[in-house]
């Protein structure tokens, strides 16, 4: 009888992690093959100076009020100025330079009163990469996070996101001193992991920081040279381990201080054969590749 009555008032299990497209074609959205999957998270990036340049604007426009008109929440995901990395390089010019905290805040107030139904937020794309200006200033990305949760206490904020490269945990361990306890959602791009049939790097993460853990990019690559020659049924295959690993650790482990609560597939649009990067779920015309299929299958399986 007390293990009925121990099993009756038992806490609920942990839902299930969430899933999403991230993307930033807005033809995405008339696409049949998209519009099937029911999706309601999407992620979007853009440039953190996205106000300074007219054509940056209108393609911000076009695709958050699509996306709104859709019903969907978007995840909007401040990066680097664009043009400022180039052939594994980050320029030094002044305008690639991390913005000011002044900067960052002003261009994030610009954007919530352009976009006042946008309320979730990922502070720095993939932070802690050499893409990226906040690579050697953890400190700085931390004050960027600081500053926008201060301008929208009611926002949802991936405080960092980071790549699962060696300098993650130390990368992280400066954030955190600086963000002083207030971060709750960290970002993973673990498509490492994912192509290589792997956990390591997830596991590295989901250690070091509390929380949640939103795997905000990852999916099987298509193709991505020299490591990855193109290979539909490959990437169908990794789309599918993505879903495994996930699932494995969307409830805390031992030893694990996190748990995976939202995985974002990058990317919906597939581009042209030439390119070296390419982990579309379609091809550059809109139809589905064997990925495609394995995703809408597993997809199906959680809340979207």
């Amino acid at each position: 009888m007390a293990l009925l009555l121990c099993a009756i008032f038992a806490a609920p299990a942990q839902a299930n992690f969430r899933v999403g497209i991230a993307d930033q074609d807005v033809a995405m959205f008339d696409n049949p093959n998209y519009r099937s999957l029911d999706i309601e998270r999407i992620r979007y990036i853009l440039p953190f100076d996205w106000y300074k340049r007219g054509y940056q604007v209108a393609e911000a426009t076009s695709f958050m009020n699509r996306a709104n008109a859709g019903g969907a929440e978007v995840l909007v995901h401040f990066t680097a100025r664009r043009g400022c990395y180039k052939n594994g390089r980050y320029l030094t010019k002044t305008v690639c330079r991390a913005p000011s905290v002044s900067t960052y805040k002003k261009s994030f107030k610009k954007f919530r009163a352009r976009f006042p139904y946008a309320d979730t937020f990922g502070v720095w794309n993939e932070a802690n990469h050499v893409s990226q200006p906040t690579a050697r200033k953890p400190g700085k990305a931390a004050k960027y996070f600081l500053a926008a949760r201060k301008q929208c206490r009611s926002c949802t904020f991936v405080a960092a996101d980071v790549l699962d490269s060696k300098n993650m945990e130390s990368w992280l361990g400066k954030f955190r001193r600086t963000a002083g306890g207030k971060a709750t959602i960290y970002g993973l791009h673990n498509y490492g992991d994912v192509n290589r049939r792997r956990s390591a790097g997830t596991r590295r993460l989901l250690r070091t920081v509390p929380g949640q853990v939103w795997l905000t990019e990852t999916g099987g690559i298509l193709k991505f040279l020299p490591s990855f020659k193109r290979n539909q049924k490959r990437q169908a295959n990794r789309t599918e381990y993505m879903f495994h690993l996930a699932d494995k650790y969307d409830r805390r482990r031992s030893g694990m201080r996190s748990r995976i609560t939202r995985l974002y597939n990058y990317q919906w649009t597939g581009v042209a054969r030439g390119a070296r990067f390419d982990a579309g779920l379609v091809n550059p015309n809109g139809s589905a590749r064997k990925a495609y299929r394995t995703f809408k299958k597993y997809a199906a399986r959680y809340d979207r």
